[in-house]
């Protein structure tokens, strides 16, 4: 049964890892490619100060999702470890009150960003009439963080299963919704970017109920929460999510500061950094789905001590990251000019856009090679390295080096000095996460991978 629910245990890596990365990605570009859409029916309404306000809000929504992607990296830690060393009642158990937790944790989240959004929005840059439109946007979209807790968590548990082709299928069946009432809302009802606020939410709802259903049907299903459970579940869940989230909170911390260093440049650099923005997920969605993807298959790997193959699954994300990349980027070079005329970009927008489908396309590698360290820390019981590589990298590699940039450079500095920081900060990455997997084989049989972080959050749970 547990090579079943074990998947990863055997077989070739790299193809465990080209199979999950593309099966997770399709379920990512349905999402992306609606919020890509979403950009372009904006760009068609003519109005300058819509599509800025779109990459205001996008700094803001950043920074609730990371939420998400914190208690998800937990749950699909946690889950695939147990599945690798054969205890599926544990990892039911996991999956209960990890989604307790989750549901709790976003529903406060949630108010305490709605009610700071007037102060958040003005963090990033916004101001007069732009701030309006993004805080109307962000006003609808926000109170459904929990739906996307679900959603989010419940993609991790089935990757943890191995079961990709679902969780993409959640995913995709939410990116069609959203497709669908977006036209209907922003042009059928005029109700701009009302409706494509409301085209989201209700693509954040179907994602969580199709993510939910498979692992009910097919994986065990969902048990009772009892408190006692709960309450020794809590140390080893937020000793994982805790620093999971932090390390996420920094990506959009980064991203609102070169947000307001673009916003020097006029409502035009913004509206051009936007449409970057939407191009990154699109074009790269296959490197944010690998994150996701070898972190179940180091997991697993290791929850069964089979060191060698967490050493192999490393290098070969990192190889897959170096085609993927190289490919992705001769694609974008030779569209850049129809993606211009597609998004009527002008001025200082167009050449933004060159300079993300030219050199800093390539660049995007190094962003990759963090997002695999960052699944090693994770599902190796080190999760504030990746806490520290990504504050790192959104911090003094991004603050310094953008407004040298900016300085330098103009608006396109801005870009280039977040991309430079990326490459400096991949490299240490990789550094420490090979000196981790080095240390955990030479450990062996007696390493516990998550006991530093479960002490930590016990001790704080006594000392309440």
């Amino acid at each position: 049964m547990a090579q079943e629910t074990a998947k990863f245990l055997e077989g070739n890596l790299f193809r465990h890892i080209t199979v999950m990365s593309l099966t997770a990605s399709v379920g990512l570009m349905a999402v992306f490619v609606v919020d890509f859409v979403d950009m372009i029916f904006i760009s068609m309404l003519g109005n300058a100060a819509l599509a800025a306000a779109v990459g205001y809000a996008g700094a803001i929504l950043f920074f609730t999702t990371s939420f998400g992607i914190g208690m998800a990296i937990a749950a699909g830690a946690l889950v695939s470890r147990a599945l690798g060393q054969g205890d599926e009642a544990r990892a039911r158990e996991l999956i209960t009150n990890g989604l307790v937790f989750g549901v709790l944790f976003g529903i406060a989240f949630a108010v305490l960003v709605w009610m700071q959004l007037p102060f958040l929005t003005a963090l990033v840059g916004a101001s007069g009439e732009t701030q309006a439109l993004a805080i109307s946007y962000l006003q609808i979209i926000v109170p459904s963080l929990p739906f996307l807790m679900i959603g989010m968590m419940g993609g991790a548990i089935l990757r943890a299963y191995g079961d990709a082709r679902r969780a993409m299928m959640a995913t995709i069946y939410g990116g069609l919704v959203n497709a669908v009432l977006d036209p209907i809302l922003i042009f059928g009802l005029n109700l701009d970017l009302v409706g494509a606020a409301w085209a989201s939410v209700a693509a954040r709802l179907t994602i969580a109920g199709t993510a939910l259903l498979p692992i009910i049907r097919h994986h065990g299903g969902i048990g009772a929460p009892h408190m006692p459970a709960m309450m020794r579940d809590f140390a080893p869940i937020f000793g994982i999510a805790l620093p999971a989230i932090l390390t996420q909170l920094a990506t959009p911390i980064g991203q609102g500061y070169v947000t307001r260093a673009m916003a020097e440049f006029g409502e035009a650099a913004v509206a051009g950094m936007a449409v970057v923005s939407r191009l990154t997920p699109v074009s790269f969605a296959v490197i944010f789905a690998l994150s996701g993807a070898v972190g179940p298959i180091i997991g697993q790997n290791f929850g069964a001590r089979k060191h060698d193959r967490v050493a192999e699954a490393f290098r070969d994300g990192l190889i897959f990251i170096g085609i993927y990349v190289a490919v992705v980027s001769l694609i974008l070079f030779l569209l850049r000019d129809p993606i211009v005329a597609l998004f009527q970009a002008e001025g200082i927008g167009v050449t933004l856009i060159y300079l993300f489908c030219g050199p800093l396309a390539l660049v995007f590698f190094f962003n990759g090679a963090i997002f695999v360290c960052n699944a090693a820390f994770n599902n190796l019981g080190h999760p504030f390295y990746s806490t520290w590589i990504n504050w790192g990298r959104h911090t003094v590699g991004t603050i310094p080096l953008v407004a040298l940039g900016a300085y330098l450079f103009g608006a396109p500095g801005v870009l280039i000095g977040q991309a430079l920081g990326g490459v400096i900060f991949a490299a240490i990455g990789v550094w420490l996460a090979r000196g981790v997997i080095r240390g955990e084989a030479q450990a062996g049989e007696d390493s516990e991978p998550f006991a530093p972080h479960i002490r930590l959050m016990q001790v704080l749970h006594m000392r309440r």
